[in-house]
């Protein structure tokens, strides 16, 4: 079957999940068989989203898994409505990422109300990452970071929670919010040196805190023992920039400073 037969098939699917919803609002229905014909329309929009994404109508499918999501709640399947807004989220990514975003919240708001907090953070990060690459929302996808964070500190995912942390560091320093970024980077640092594993990150935390402190005040910087560093990423290439562009305004009129 082409796209354009399995768009049609799903089309036909919705409209018979529709009538079997109106059908379950009548009074006699609603009496004798009601939720059976609700949970008949939820699997033919979960069938209709599924051939919608075969035929790669990304919209379609997100509305669909909806649709379906709305019926799920309806019946107090709670666990099955914040499955089919994960995967409604997942098909809007595609082609509206806000709405995307708003399917994964409200994904999120069940899981946070049956205490699946580390299900609850993982779909943060996603939305963060939408805000990243999709939107462009640097300050949004700090909040979800950090949201993230929260939630897997809660459930004792320290590794999880630091890598969220991590990201929003590296957002902060790069709006300027240096304070925030050392606070990061530092807790972060100290909570990993006593790992064998980790200790060898923890040096490279220290030495970011201390650009960090070295912008906001020459003399606050705090001197981290480190190894030589090899590679210079994309971030501490545009710190030590801004360090150069503040040691260069602080020297004009100096002969000593090139």
């Amino acid at each position: 079957m082409d796209n354009a037969g399995k768009e049609r098939e799903a089309v036909q699917l919705m409209a018979e999940a529709e009538k079997r919803v109106k059908a379950s609002h009548s009074f006699l229905r609603g009496l004798f068989g009601g939720n059976t014909r609700i949970e008949e329309a939820c699997e033919m929009y979960t069938r209709a989203a599924n051939m919608f994404k075969m035929a790669k109508n990304w919209s379609a499918a997100g509305n669909a898994f909806c649709q379906a999501a709305k019926l799920h709640m309806q019946l107090q399947s709670k666990h099955d409505s914040a499955t089919s807004f994960v995967d409604a989220g997942n098909a809007y990514k595609k082609a509206d990422p806000q709405e995307a975003i708003n399917c994964l919240n409200a994904a999120i708001d069940i899981y946070t109300d049956m205490g699946r907090f580390t299900i609850a953070a993982k779909h943060h990060i996603t939305i963060a990452e939408i805000y990243e690459t999709e939107l462009v929302d640097i300050e949004k996808a700090i909040a979800h970071y950090e949201q993230s964070a929260d939630y897997y500190k809660g459930e004792e995912s320290n590794s999880s929670a630091n890598k969220c942390l991590l990201k929003v560091a590296a957002y902060a320093a790069q709006l300027e919010q240096y304070q925030k970024a050392i606070e990061i980077y530092e807790q972060v640092g100290a909570n990993t040196m006593d790992n064998p594993l980790l200790k060898y990150s923890a040096k490279d935390y220290f030495f970011k805190a201390a650009l960090c402190h070295f912008i906001v005040d020459e003399l606050n910087a705090k001197v981290k023992e480190f190894d030589s560093i090899s590679r210079l990423d994309q971030w501490l290439t545009t710190m030590l920039l801004r360090i150069k562009k503040s040691i260069q305004g602080d020297g004009e009129g100096d002969g000593d400073l090139k």
